[in-house]
């Protein structure tokens, strides 16, 4: 693989946590939500069909891991994920990525999107340090 760079706009809301095997994984900093970002590492991959048959299985199998994780993240703040959801929308930021957020119904949007509703908390010091762990353990 060329060298890879992640779009500046994830910065904005989003924190570097560890690589896997394909993706970069990102924490969203909004607290508001157990919610990972993995952003393949392959430059410029805008759809999922843009990646080899084989990245796209990687692909796949690292957003059940995400998956997996996030529902860690809810039990691990006490609050249990009942809907995990997994989308590839790229409509802001082109650049292949995958979101997969854990979901409450008694969330504070719950059930409309996550997108531009309410305002994001960020993380506070001790959780971002123990997801980050987590994350990175895994």
């Amino acid at each position: 693989m060329s060298a890879f760079t992640a779009d500046p706009a994830f910065d904005a809301g989003s924190l570097l946590v560890t690589d896997w095997p394909l993706c970069q994984i990102r924490l969203q900093d909004d607290a508001r939500f157990p919610w990972l970002i993995l952003i393949p590492r392959s430059p410029g991959r805008v759809e999922i069909e843009d990646l080899s048959p084989e990245d796209r299985t990687r692909f796949l199998d690292e957003g059940l891991r995400a998956g997996a994780m996030v529902r860690r993240m809810g039990d691990a703040l006490g609050r249990p994920v009942d809907k995990l959801n997994l989308a590839a929308l790229g409509n802001v930021t082109a650049q292949l990525h995958l979101h997969v957020i854990g979901r409450r119904r008694d969330d504070p949007v719950w059930p409309d999107p996550v997108w531009g509703r309410g305002t994001p908390r960020p993380w506070s010091d001790a959780e971002r340090e123990t997801l980050m762990a987590m994350i990175r353990a895994a």
